[in-house]
């Protein structure tokens, strides 16, 4: 295998990999603090970093029906959470090409 090459964040507010401490976000880069994931509160994310997509998958979710993608620490390769690639209802449009975050999933660095 070859050398993974991350990308360092250089904000005051940092989430990282809760399992390698790779840097996944900027604070700043929160689109929403009021979302629910597989295992509890969840943030979503304009962009993140050091991440690898899963495949494409149409998922039911409590806002209705979604194609998402899982997201992967690309260090490690723990489940951070989604990234949205298509809301099929209207109203939910907002979340396309934005990315969940479980809270469970990442440790703050900065606070």
């Amino acid at each position: 295998m070859g050398l993974i090459f991350q990308e360092y964040l250089q904000g005051p507010r940092i989430f990282k990999c809760s399992n390698c401490k790779a840097h996944s976000a900027d604070h700043d880069q929160i689109f929403s603090k009021n979302f629910h994931g597989r295992y509890g509160r969840a943030y979503l994310f304009n962009s993140v970093v050091n991440v690898c997509l899963g495949p494409k998958e149409d998922r039911a979710l409590m806002t209705g029906l979604h194609t998402v993608n899982d997201i992967y620490c690309k260090c490690c390769h723990q489940i951070l959470g989604w990234r949205y690639e298509k809301a099929y209802e209207e109203k939910e449009k907002y979340k396309e090409g934005k990315y969940i975050i479980e809270k469970t999933r990442t440790m703050k660095e900065g606070w």
